[in-house]
């Protein structure tokens, strides 16, 4: 591509005169066929007519998965649902959440997702607890920082996918639906 310079000249405050070059690339004026982009236009539609021709004709290749009958593999790591994790046996309030309400998780979620409130406990050696904990499941990212931010591990990640409500409001899950196992009956 050939370059032209301008040559632009601007005096300072103390009356000295400075040159200043400039290369300017020249444009060239595109012709009707390469400004209406018909050959890539014409490359994408012949991708597309040779891969449907090709699962048309050979659809004992093509990749088919009978779902629901056949559940797709879920990788280690797949970051579904979240599930709210309880304490076991040794701990003497075995069955409450885990969860201190330290709001770390909700503080790491870049989508701001989880609302949390804290309320005093009972027993006087537990200083928190979550009164509320809701997860907008909608406006997740599924990104697993809160899981990462969690210091008692009291939020996991499920492999559990699958989500049918009627209502955008019953996509905010609540402690009791977060400690429920998902897919479960309601």
């Amino acid at each position: 591509m050939a370059e032209t310079s301008n040559t632009d000249s601007k005096t300072a405050d103390d009356g000295k005169v400075e040159t200043v070059t400039v290369m300017v690339p020249e444009t060239r004026e595109r012709s009707v066929i390469t400004r209406l982009y018909l050959v890539e236009i014409a490359k994408g539609l012949g991708i597309t007519i040779r891969h449907f021709l090709r699962n048309i004709f050979n659809r004992k290749r093509m990749p088919i998965i009978e779902y629901p009958e056949k559940k797709r593999y879920i990788p280690i790591g797949f970051r579904g649902l979240h599930k709210l994790l309880l304490k076991e046996a040794p701990d003497p309030r075995e069955g409450e959440v885990k969860c201190v309400a330290c709001f770390m998780c909700a503080t790491a979620c870049p989508a701001n997702a989880i609302t949390i409130e804290a309320g005093e406990h009972e027993d006087p050696s537990v200083e928190k607890y979550p009164a509320k904990y809701e997860i907008d499941e909608l406006r997740c990212i599924y990104c697993g920082y809160c899981v990462e931010a969690c210091p008692l591990d009291a939020i996991t990640m499920t492999d559990y996918y699958e989500t049918c409500e009627e209502k955008r409001q019953d996509f905010i899950y609540d402690i009791d639906k977060l400690t429920r196992p998902p897919g479960g009956e309601k």
